[in-house]
């Protein structure tokens, strides 16, 4: 909006000055160059541009530097005064505004100051959203438990996720520095509501006489997070995770062995010479009639093709 106020003012200026020009014809003067009987202001007249523009003279740029902070030789004046404000109640607050910035630029002892970048936050722990978190953390294991029969005791309560390249079971039993079991493990699911019921089920339940605690698991912030360390997900990585998930799908078992599509195609040869149509290209229908009713005598016929130009 301020633009198209700047460009109307422009213009109201232009019509002014082209007004008083024609006020003025008939006198002698010269038709290029206008004086404002208001300022005193020359114009001249750019025949390019089609519109009025101040001539540049030296009381012009005299006047320019002085309001400006300009000495004669053209050097900025940093003890001259700024261009006068018009505007008397601004100023009240423009002083305002200065000791506002000058207090910001010498801040208290103790405080930041305003855009410091902060220092990397500590390790820390953090909860997955609920409705995205298929891990859940067991403690209470047996020292003596194996990775197939904690996927064994975990597959109760849902389908344990695989890791699409290597196949593995995406489950972790935790060790000491020695090797030694530590008694918890990691189990991720495929889906969230496995959680749920694994701790509901599985929680306070016992193996060998160990009693187990299953909870929601939470996960450890190491360093700063970096997105560009993240590993692009391929389209064989993909392609494996959705061949995972369609082990959820309740589709009705198929009846039999359904043969192949190019196990149902027949192909019959010798039924015909291009020829045969030349003069009665209707015939094609006849024979299409002919060779489905043949074909129905041993099963249901989708489709039959007649291939008119082929010899063979």
């Amino acid at each position: 909006m301020s633009g198209d106020t700047d460009g109307n003012k422009e213009f109201h200026e232009q019509l002014r000055l082209q007004q008083l020009y024609g006020q003025r014809q008939g006198d002698g003067a010269d038709p290029n160059t206008f004086v404002d009987p208001e300022d005193g202001t020359v114009y001249d007249w750019d025949h390019d541009k089609k519109a009025w523009f101040p001539k540049i003279t030296e009381d012009f740029l005299a006047a320019y530097q002085a309001n400006y902070g300009f000495t004669k030789d053209g050097q900025h004046d940093p003890n001259a005064a700024c261009a006068p404000d018009t505007d008397t109640t601004a100023k009240p607050e423009e002083g305002k505004k200065t000791e506002k910035r000058t207090d910001t630029e010498q801040p208290k002892d103790g405080k930041k100051e305003k855009g410091e970048k902060r220092k990397a936050d500590t390790a820390a722990w953090f909860d997955v959203e609920t409705d995205k978190n298929t891990n859940v953390y067991v403690s209470g294991l047996p020292p003596d438990i194996t990775t197939e029969e904690f996927v064994e005791v975990m597959s109760k309560c849902g389908i344990v996720m695989r890791d699409p390249i290597s196949e593995e079971y995406k489950v972790k039993l935790y060790r000491d520095g020695q090797g030694n079991q530590k008694g918890d493990g990691l189990c991720c699911y495929l889906k969230k509501e496995s959680v749920a019921l694994a701790e509901r089920l599985i929680d306070e339940s016992e193996i060998r006489g160990y009693q187990l605690h299953v909870e929601a698991a939470r996960f450890e912030l190491k360093g700063q997070y970096d997105a560009s360390k993240k590993k692009k997900k391929s389209k064989d990585y993909r392609k494996r995770m959705k061949a995972q998930q369609k082990q959820l799908d309740w589709r009705p078992e198929k009846k039999g062995e359904a043969r192949k599509r190019h196990e149902r195609v027949l192909i019959i040869q010798n039924m015909f010479h291009p020829s045969d149509f030349e003069e009665d290209p209707l015939v094609l229908n006849e024979y299409r009639d002919d060779l489905r009713t043949e074909c129905e005598k041993f099963g249901q016929v989708k489709k039959v093709i007649i291939f008119d130009v082929s010899a063979y």
